[in-house]
This record gives structure tokens, sequence and C-alpha cells, in this order.
């Protein structure tokens, strides 16, 4: 597996620390940014993990258009800017449209590409050419296996490493369902794979302008991808979850989080034979 480096001191892959990619769903201010990348910012040093903290200047995929989508790019990315100033913390943000890859890339550490994209060739192309690294969402309408097609479009630019993210599958209607086999199967592909552990408990639509979901399963699904041997996790958390302005019904309470990811460190030192 190849490694991979994220801002100036993190390094991905086997045997490395668990990487925690987390934050709220959306940008809702700079205030909740600071507060919630503060916090995680040392819980993860004190446990000896590495952070990149992650919030979005723009979800472009709402269920209703009346959903409230984020800052938009300028004010996004200088909200991520001053986290990452003032904070000492890599940040990462989603992209959606190709022009938006080299503007971002001149702020965040990590582009990330949502998962009903990734099969737009363009947009992937674009965040390759960047050089950043790249998470790369899996589609839940995809197979395992059928990712190496989106990673070939980033790496085929050259200079982007790639992070490949597991966030579950569609199960029929309005539910998702996690094969914990696409961990290993992903790896395969050579590039360190995250486990998506709030976003895998959604139910799509399933509140009808909005989407549902089961909060108190994310928890058993992180302990199990990290079993699974996944390098990395990726946990959307609010200080007030009921309160958020996305993602209020997958979203962990930060105050849960320290206790949560010090279980999955404990498990992931015994999948890796270092208990």
């Amino acid at each position: 597996m190849q490694e991979v480096t994220i801002g100036s001191n993190i390094v991905v892959g086997a045997g490395r620390p668990l990487l925690v990619i987390a934050g709220p769903c959306v940008i809702e201010s700079e205030s909740l940014c600071m507060e919630v990348a503060s916090a995680l910012r040392q819980v993860c040093s004190g446990l000896g993990l590495s952070f990149v903290f992650k919030a979005s200047f723009d979800k472009a995929n709402r269920t209703s258009l009346s959903s409230f989508r984020g800052p938009g790019l300028e004010e996004g990315l200088r909200i991520l800017g001053a986290v990452k100033r003032q904070l000492g913390v890599s940040v990462l943000s989603d992209i959606h449209r190709p022009e938006q890859a080299a503007l971002a890339a001149e702020v965040v550490d990590v582009l990330q590409v949502p998962a009903f994209l990734c099969r737009q060739t363009d947009l992937l192309l674009a965040a390759g050419r960047t050089g950043l690294p790249v998470h790369l969402k899996k589609g839940q309408f995809l197979a395992p296996q059928d990712m190496q097609y989106a990673v070939e479009k980033v790496t085929s630019r050259g200079g982007s490493p790639v992070l490949i993210c597991e966030r579950g599958t569609c199960f029929g209607y309005n539910d998702l369902v996690v094969d914990f086999r696409s961990i290993p199967l992903m790896q395969r592909f050579g590039w360190p794979v995250i486990f998506d552990a709030t976003h895998s408990t959604q139910r799509p639509g399933g509140m009808g302008h909005r989407s549902g979901g089961e909060r108190e399963m994310a928890p058993v699904l992180a302990c199990a991808a990290v079993a699974a041997g996944a390098d990395g996790v990726f946990i959307e958390t609010h200080p007030e979850p009921e309160k958020a302005l996305s993602d209020a019904a997958t979203m962990l309470a930060l105050e849960t989080v320290g206790s949560l990811l010090e279980k999955l460190k404990a498990i992931a030192a015994v999948a890796a034979g270092r208990h």
C-alpha cells in the first residue's frame, strides 16, 4: 500500500496512526468551525491520532431546494483558511465542479469528491491535476471493485495520491447497508481506505424533504470497520446535532467523539497486532 502524506506532518497507511477526518457536515459559521476543530484537535492529539478537519463550503446535493447549502466557495474557503492558520490543523472540503478544484487547492490540504460524483471524469481529472490528496468517496451505487476506475482517473494526471472512502451501499429504497469486505477489497488498489461512519447510517430521502438516519449505529459501524482494517475514519460531529443545518439525523454529539476514538484506537492496535 502506498502511503499518503497530508500537509506537513500526517502520513496515512498501513502501520500509521489511525486518521480521523471529522467536523460538521457544512460550514454553518466560523465560530462553530473553530469550536469543533479545537475540540477535535485536542482529543486526537491526546490519543496520538492524526486529525484533518472537514466541513463543506457548499452542499450541492441536498434533498430539497430549500435546504441550507453553506456559505459558498469564497466565504467557505476563507473560514477554512482561518481554521487552518489559527489552529494549525489540516483541512478538507468537497468540490462539485472541475473549476472549483484549483481554487480550493489554494486553501485546503485534501480535496473531497462526493459519492454521487465519483464517476464524473472531468471532476476527477481536475482534482488529480492539483497534486493534493483526494478523498474519493465510493458511490452508494457502486461495487467496491468498480472504484478502481475512479482511482485511475484521479491518478492518471500524475500528482494526486488517493484516500478511498467506504460510505455504504444502497439497500432498496431509503436505506444503506455496509459490506465490510469492501475495505480489504479496495485496499488492493494500493491506497488507504477510510470508513465514513456517519453517512453510512443515513436513510437517503427517508424523511421526505430530507435524509434521515440512525446516529446510534455510527459507533458500531466504526468499530467494525477499524477491526476490518480501515486506515482511518470519517465522522461528522456537532455540539448540538439536532440543531445542525445538514445531516442532523446522523451527526454525532461532539462530546461523545473522544470516547469513541479511544475505543477505535484500541481496536486498531489489536487489528494491527500491536496490542
